[in-house]
């Protein structure tokens, strides 16, 4: 993924991002990457801060439609973690490359 596309999408959102729960509690995610898999982008997100529903070192997935600049939920395990290998590979692929 580009690294103007997480440039601009950190810089609408002033790095932190705002999620509300189906409780109706914020949780604040800091962005870990946007990765593009099968045609569509997906924002990977950490919490900010400590909280009792999302582990530390838990990656939140969201499907990001980057034409309403929105985030959408994924319901299709899956599919989540599909993305989420492929977005692990991509990382350790670009370790690799600094190397």
């Amino acid at each position: 993924m580009s690294k103007e596309t997480e440039e601009q999408f950190e810089e609408e959102n002033d790095g932190l991002i705002e999620l509300v729960d189906e409780d109706g509690k914020v949780i604040n995610f800091t962005l870990a990457g946007i990765t593009e898999y099968k045609g569509e982008k997906y924002a990977m997100l950490l919490p900010a801060e400590p909280n009792d529903e999302i582990a530390e070192d838990e990656v939140a997935i969201f499907r990001y439609i980057e034409k309403d600049g929105v985030l959408e939920a994924i319901e299709d395990e899956a599919l989540l973690d599909e993305v989420f290998e492929f977005w692990q590979n991509e990382e350790d692929g670009e370790e690799g490359e600094l190397n």
